[in-house]
């Protein structure tokens, strides 16, 4: 597991960005539970903040992609408005306990056994 906050840095409705061994995520709470996702908009692949911290929408209900305008919903990183509505921000695994919240270990898929 990675460490990345205690709780209290990530109060009700906010966000936090991190970068954890060269990942680029952030985490957002919504009703008292954490949502962590790659900092990366589905439609040209960049960063989604255009200010440190700063993911959500005014209403603190929606996560933003600053440069197009795209909503995503927190619970399950749909798009739900914007230039790239139906795909999906990449949901990363994270724990909170009495410590903060940590990011649980990334796994990614093997690659395919060659076939001969």
């Amino acid at each position: 597991m990675h460490w990345l906050c205690e709780s209290h840095r990530l109060g009700e409705a906010q966000s936090l960005g991190f970068n954890v061994a060269g990942l680029h995520l952030l985490a957002v709470r919504r009703d008292g539970r954490v949502y962590a996702y790659r900092n990366r908009c589905p439609h040209r692949g960049i960063s989604l903040e255009w200010q440190p911290d700063q993911f959500l929408d005014d209403s603190a209900s929606l996560i933003r992609c600053a440069r197009h305008g795209a909503l995503f919903l927190v619970e399950s990183g749909e798009c739900v408005a914007g230039p790239c509505a139906g795909e999906q921000l990449q949901a990363l695994a994270c724990h909170e306990d009495h410590q903060g919240v940590w990011l649980l270990p990334i796994t990614r898929p093997e690659a395919p056994a060659d076939a001969d």
